[in-house]
């Protein structure tokens, strides 16, 4: 009994990490997906910034992202554009702990036809 006791506590604990840590990596596929949506838009390889920020803020609006600021976004142009999304998650896990999770992804914006 004594060792189901303690089976279950084990998953009982790794069922509340894993309970902490969904939503955060929902919300990045919600971010990579808004900027997959930037990268299908016609134009986006001429795009400034301020249209960009427009799509992924509507986006975010929809897919509730809130982690994601306008400063964790950089357009760098390198060969073409290329749109990186930067960002930092902490959560509080337990009593004094936190969850810190480092999100970084990036989208080449350019494509082949487009000047």
């Amino acid at each position: 009994m004594i060792g189901f006791i303690i089976v279950l506590g084990v998953v009982g604990f790794a069922m509340f990490i894993g309970a902490k840590l969904f939503p955060m990596y929902s919300e990045f596929m919600a971010v990579k997906a808004a900027m997959l949506q930037v990268k299908n838009t016609p134009g986006s390889a001429r795009m400034n910034p301020d249209q960009v920020w427009n799509i992924l803020t509507r986006t975010f609006e929809t897919s509730y992202v809130d982690s994601v600021s306008r400063q964790d976004v950089q357009l760098v142009r390198q060969n073409g554009y290329i749109l990186r999304i930067a960002y930092e998650v902490r959560k509080p896990l337990v009593y004094n702990l936190d969850v810190v999770a480092k999100f970084d992804h990036s989208v080449d914006l350019t494509r082949s036809g487009e000047p």
